[in-house]
Parts: structure tokens; sequence; C-alpha cells
């Protein structure tokens, strides 16, 4: 029997932010398929060691703490033409380990978990089966931040889309199979490539309904309604989306609710997301050891997110838990569900109203709530999503 190799940009334990819970369930379910050596990145020593809970799983385990520093990144990225996030995760120690699994191991098959790790894979395949799960369309989010900045900072994000695009589409061409979290992301990746529907596929996110299940939680009725954002705090989009909502859609809504409160619940809060706490009803918790119960108390779930790429997991989780959902457009896309029906899509204005009318009208509310977590549990079943990849991988049930 055949071995996979699996590379990740950041080890998946624990699986408590979005990358990592893709990354976590695929990993898992290979690795019930074929013995699965994973080497990836980590940020600290901490995550380091968190890493080795997941031995048990696996055939074997390398994992770097990632160092380089963004302007050692930017400058040979300048010297090598290359894309400063591909740069970022350069390790000449990744890539000994790389060629030492494929030459030692019966490795058949590489699964490699996002863009910046395809660097890694060998030119000559060998006959193995490559599968690339760039999740989103990386070089569509820098393009889309060039078109927002001007100055340097526009220049270089441009320049960044431009490149990673290029690299994409190189990755894509060597690739057996190329992943996109969503419907939308993989038709685009389409368009940009010529690449067939055979070559490029959809692969959603998954939800673990048992652990997002609202009856592990009692949801009291506050009495101030609570608005809950989360997601990791120093992430542009997520940065953007709540300083908008904190200082432009939330005092529409306090003008309606004046005890309603906007709880931004993640870790790692920038000064200018700490910041907000300085506003009238704005809590920022920082990280927290567990989101579901500031979920569960929630009266509304939002995400108003103005620059987004494939599934929100965010949305996905707020759903599981039979939360009202209120999300822009942006954010909603990629999400197999009906506006109106098992959440609320609006921005800007409307959002506000959106909202308002949520914590108004708490029966329609529970509706929405209530159906919202009866599509997570009929769609978004993880193994129901994983089940592609047996195909992929070259794993033959018959």
């Amino acid at each position: 029997m055949g071995e996979i190799l699996f590379l990740a940009h950041r080890i998946p334990f624990p699986p408590d932010r979005g990358d990592r819970i893709r990354s976590f369930h695929i990993l898992r379910h290979l690795a019930g398929l074929r013995p699965v050596h994973l080497l990836g990145f980590v940020d600290s020593l901490d995550d380091r060691k968190a890493a080795k809970e997941m031995l048990p799983m696996l055939a074997s385990l390398h994992v770097e703490v990632r160092s380089r520093s963004n302007l050692v990144a930017g400058l040979q990225s300048l010297l090598h033409h290359q894309p400063v996030s591909i740069a970022a995760f350069g390790s000449k120690r990744m890539q000994q380990m790389v060629d030492r699994l494929i030459d030692e191991r019966p490795i058949d098959a590489i699964f490699v978990y996002s863009g910046q790790m395809a660097q890694f894979v060998p030119a000559d395949l060998g006959g193995r089966r490559f599968i690339m799960d760039f999740v989103d369309v990386d070089s569509a989010k820098f393009a889309a931040y060039g078109k927002q900045s001007r100055g340097p900072m526009g220049w270089i994000n441009r320049r960044e889309g431009r490149l990673l695009a290029r690299f994409e589409r190189k990755v894509a061409e060597h690739a057996d199979v190329s992943l996109f979290v969503s419907g939308a992301e993989a038709d685009m990746f389409r368009a940009r490539t010529g690449l067939s529907q055979h070559r490029v596929r959809a692969m959603d996110n998954g939800i673990d309904t048992r652990h997002f299940d609202p009856a592990l939680f009692q949801h009291v009725g506050d009495p101030e309604p609570m608005i809950v954002f989360t997601g990791q705090m120093d992430y542009r989009p997520n940065i953007e989306a709540v300083q908008y909502f904190a200082r432009r859609t939330f005092p529409a809504i306090r003008a309606k609710h004046p005890s309603s409160l906007f709880a931004i619940v993640g870790r790692n809060p920038t000064p200018a997301v700490r910041k907000l706490a300085e506003l009238k009803g704005v809590l920022v918790t920082g990280e927290v050891p567990d989101t579901r119960p500031w979920i569960a108390a929630a009266t509304v779930v939002v995400a108003p997110l103005g620059i987004a790429r494939g599934v929100q997991n965010k949305i996905l989780e707020a759903m599981a838990m039979a939360r009202p959902v209120a999300a822009s457009p942006a954010a909603f896309e990629g999400i197999d569900a009906t506006p109106g029906k098992h959440l609320l899509v609006a921005e800007g204005y409307d959002m506000a109203n959106a909202v308002s009318r949520l914590i108004a009208e708490p029966a329609y509310a529970a509706e929405i709530a209530k159906a919202g977590r009866e599509r997570m549990v009929a769609r978004y079943d993880w193994e129901a999503q994983l089940k592609a990849l047996d195909a992929m991988i070259g794993v033959d049930h018959s």
C-alpha cells in the first residue's frame, strides 16, 4: 500500500481557526485511508509542541517554526522575482525532508494544502498523484487589495497579485487536481487558466455539527442584545470588517436598540481592533478558550466582510449553533444556503436594518436560526464533503 505526503503551510492542530479546521479534517480523513507523513510550519514553539498531539494518527511528523521576517521575505521576492507569500515560506530544510521522504518511503500521492507549500513539490512526480488544495484564489485577494490601496502598498499588492496568479497557474498545470473551497472560486480559476472541470474542482468546507451543537449550550435571552463577530483578529479582512461595523453600522443599530452590545471575539487583536473597545457598547475579548459559548449567547452573529475569499467558517459555525446570521454578500458567497430563509444577506445601511430586525423580532430570528441549523446538518457534514478525496488520491474501495 502506498503512502501519502501531506504538506501544510500551518500544522493543523489545534483545529481552532479557518485554515486549520479544513486541513485537519482532510488530514484525518486521509490518515484513515493510508499512512500519512505530515510536514509543515508553525508560528511558535508552543505550536510545535501542540503539533505532537497529532503523532498517533501519522506515519511521521516534521515541524518547523517559521521565523523569516516579512522584510527578508520581501527582499528575497524582489531578488528572485517571486511572490512575497511564497518567499516567506522558503526553507532548504523543508525541501530536504520532502526529498528524503520521497526517496526513502513508498510515497504514491502528494497532498498540498495552501499554495505556499507547492514550491516543495518535485518537478518530476515519478508517477505520483499530486493534489493541490489552493482553498482560495489568493491572487484575486491581493489584486483586490491593490485596487483599494494607494501609494507603495498599492504597488506591492498589485505586484503580489500578478506574480501569485502566474505561480498558481504553473502549479495547477503540474497538479493532477486543484481544489477550491467553493464553486465560485473554482469557476474563477478555470476562467483564469483555461483548465478543465476535471483538473479544477470545488470541495466545500464542512462543519462538525456534533461539536457545534446548540444542545450543548443553554441560550438564555440576555437583557442586552449581543451582536457577535468571531475570527482571527490580525487578519486584514476581519480587521476592516469590524472597524466598519463598529464605527458605521453599529451606531445605527444602537439608535434603535440602545442597550445592544457588539462583541469582537478572536485571538491576536491588533491595536486598531483593541481601540474599538473605547466605543460605547463595543467589547474586544482577545483569544478565548472556546468560541461556542459566545456564539450561543449571541442574539445575532454578523459577518460584514468587504473582501472575502472562499467559504467563511464563522458563518457555518454560527448557523450550526442555531444562531441567526447577518452576512455581507462577499462573506455569503460560496455558501449553499438561501438568503431570507437560512440567514440574512445585506451590506451597508441594509446590514443595520437586518440586524435590527433580528433583534426586534425574536420569533423571526428563531425561525431563521432553526432553518440555518437544519441546512448545516443536511448539507455540510464533513465526511460527505471528503468522500471525493478517495478517488483523487488513488484509493479504490471496490
